[in-house]
């Protein structure tokens, strides 16, 4: 296996950016996620460390080696593609054979590897059927076995199990993250799907625009979000985000929302929000950490039930609040009606505050060690 390196690397269709200098550095046996929303470049560069489009600019390196300029073939990597991309008329074995036919191994290596990567994938007795005979997660294995049959150096992964049904698609992410683990393989995984990435991923590019807006292990980026938009992206229901104009009166510092409710922040959220650039901040704060109040009560911002969602474990609480619709998650047994008055107090420890001008995260010092959205060579924690 080995480190995968991409230093300041473009591409452009046309006139289009699709890649805008992404540096980052994907260590040996890492299992990576690309995370992003449809259009923001993750497949364009997945297919750039393969070799299957062409560069505009930058290096790629694979372990020692500048492969900027090589054949797919000589890079040696596999991938496992959305569709699978299986032969129809070869049977199972034919499918896992037929890199190491290409590679002109001989015919006792192409039995003893193909039987013993069916073997570590549970497909044995499946190797004289051929895909039409297999269900969606056996067809899955299939193209995962015939990446492994080679032995390469990187793994990359194209959305493979977007085409399963969403049981399939929970069975399958554990047997991929159990894979990862016995054979301790470079991956590199492209997915729109948060909770794939952050079940399944050592570390998460997270991607818009064409840029990586921040690198890191999944719970970093879950609970220390470099921007507005890697806040929002992340997490289900999404974060909640609050508006407002910071005001400081008699020594105590608030946030004065535009729905005209005001509420005092703790000294450290007030270090972070004196570093607004234009005295405006926007707070975010997570469904889990609204705490919700059927009483009126100073600091506390008021609202509305727009509606309850019971879900057996956790009741979702729509809230309004002026024009917009905010979500909190409380217990099991909470109930409200459509329009009931309600009051929202927020763990202020847990609340994240922007800068509303650049939206990147405020911290304390005043500093943001992401906000180069991968204009450098970024590196997990």
């Amino acid at each position: 296996m080995a480190e995968v390196r991409l230093d300041s690397v473009i591409k452009y269709y046309d006139n289009v950016l699709a890649v805008d200098d992404v540096s980052l550095t994907m260590k040996d046996g890492d299992f990576v996620a690309l995370l992003g929303p449809s259009g923001c470049g993750k497949t364009t560069t997945l297919n750039l460390i393969a070799g299957l489009i062409e560069i505009s600019d930058g290096e790629i390196w694979i372990g020692d080696r500048d492969v900027t300029d090589l054949d797919p073939k000589d890079r040696d990597i596999a991938m496992v593609f959305q569709n699978y991309a299986l032969y129809p008329t070869k049977t199972v074995y034919g499918n896992l054979a037929f890199p190491l036919q290409m590679r002109k191994a001989s015919k006792d290596q192409i039995d003893e590897r193909v039987r013993r990567t069916a073997e570590m994938l549970s497909i044995s007795h499946l190797l004289e059927r051929r895909p039409r005979e297999l269900s969606g997660g056996q067809q899955q294995r299939v193209a995962l076995g015939r990446a492994l049959v080679r032995d390469p150096r990187v793994f990359l992964m194209d959305e493979p199990l977007s085409n399963l049904d969403a049981k399939l698609r929970v069975q399958m992410r554990a047997e991929l993250k159990r894979f990862h683990q016995d054979l301790n393989a470079t991956m590199i995984y492209v997915t729109h799907d948060q909770l794939e990435a952050m079940t399944m991923a050592d570390n998460i590019a997270v991607m818009s625009d064409g840029r990586v807006q921040q690198y890191g292990p999944p719970e970093e980026i879950f609970y220390d979000p470099a921007n507005l938009f890697v806040a929002g992206f992340i997490g289900s229901p999404a974060m909640n985000f609050l508006y407002g104009e910071v005001v400081v009166e008699g020594g105590v510092t608030s946030v004065k929302g535009d729905e005209g409710w005001e509420y005092p922040l703790t000294p450290e959220n007030a270090q972070k929000a004196s570093h607004a650039t234009n005295g405006r901040i926007i707070i975010g704060a997570r469904p889990a950490n609204f705490i919700l109040s059927r009483e009126e009560a100073p600091g506390l911002i008021p609202g509305s039930i727009y509606t309850v969602e019971p879900t057996g474990d956790s009741t979702f609480v729509h809230i309004t609040i002026g024009e917009q619709i905010f979500v909190a998650i409380t217990d099991p047994f909470f109930r409200a009606d459509p329009d009931d008055p309600i009051w929202i107090d927020l763990e202020d420890e847990r609340i994240h505050v922007f800068d509303e001008g650049t939206e990147e995260v405020l911290r304390v010092d005043g500093l943001n060690s992401q906000s180069q959205h991968g204009r450098r060579t970024l590196q997990p924690a």
